[in-house]
Order: structure tokens, then sequence, then C-alpha cells
């Protein structure tokens, strides 16, 4: 199995945090639910929007200096 060069521009990377944050953005809500914390992942859920939306303008604004296309 031969895989191509992996790309290490600053998009690139950004881009591959996306779902790893989002992940954990939902383990700490159903967390907090757990915790019996006044605010849980029903009433939070829009914090998803907003962590996706940051990492969307990061990627935005990352260099492409360096990138390889696949």
């Amino acid at each position: 199995m031969a895989d191509g060069p992996k790309c290490k521009c600053q998009r690139c990377m950004v881009c591959g945090l996306m779902w790893p944050v989002v992940l954990i953005s939902i383990g700490l809500l159903f967390l907090l639910g757990r915790l019996h914390w006044e605010y849980s992942f029903h009433r939070l859920w829009p914090v998803l929007l907003i962590v996706m939306g940051i990492l969307k303008v990061a990627q935005a604004m990352a260099s492409t200096e360096g990138h390889v296309s696949s």
C-alpha cells in the first residue's frame, strides 16, 4: 500500500484537527451532563458549531506554503 506524500502545510494540519476537536468537544459536553453541572449537552450543543467555525476560520487564514496536492 503506497501512500502518497503527506502534506505538511498549515492549512492541511488545521483541517486534520477538525474531527478530533469536535469529538473531544462532544465528550466534554456529555461529561458535563454526567457531572450534573447546571448546563448539559442539550443546552450547550451550539458550542460545537462555534468550535467548528473557529477551526474553519483558522483553516482559511493558515498558510498554504509547501502544500502537496494529492
